[in-house]
């Protein structure tokens, strides 16, 4: 699995997210499932799965798909 299907696998699992929409228009204002609770589970998922731990102020503006790739992308990580 490449990591960006690990990624959108991810995004899928933990919003239930269709893989057609995501792309740099998905962010936590226009999913009503993304709340606080599903936040914190992307971040467990994402650091478990990529092997990181995301700084305190990256999971704060982890607010988007395309966001998310450049946060990643800081710890070596090409989605």
């Amino acid at each position: 699995m490449t990591s960006l299907e690990q990624y959108n696998k991810i995004f899928m699992d933990v919003l239930g997210a269709d893989e057609t929409v995501l792309n740099e228009n998905f962010t936590f204002k226009d999913v009503p499932q993304w709340d606080s609770v599903a936040h914190l589970s992307l971040i467990s998922e994402l650091e478990e799965a990529f092997d990181v731990m995301l700084e305190p102020d990256d999971i704060l503006h982890y607010g988007s798909y395309e966001n998310g790739k450049k946060i990643l992308e800081k710890y070596g990580i090409l989605v």
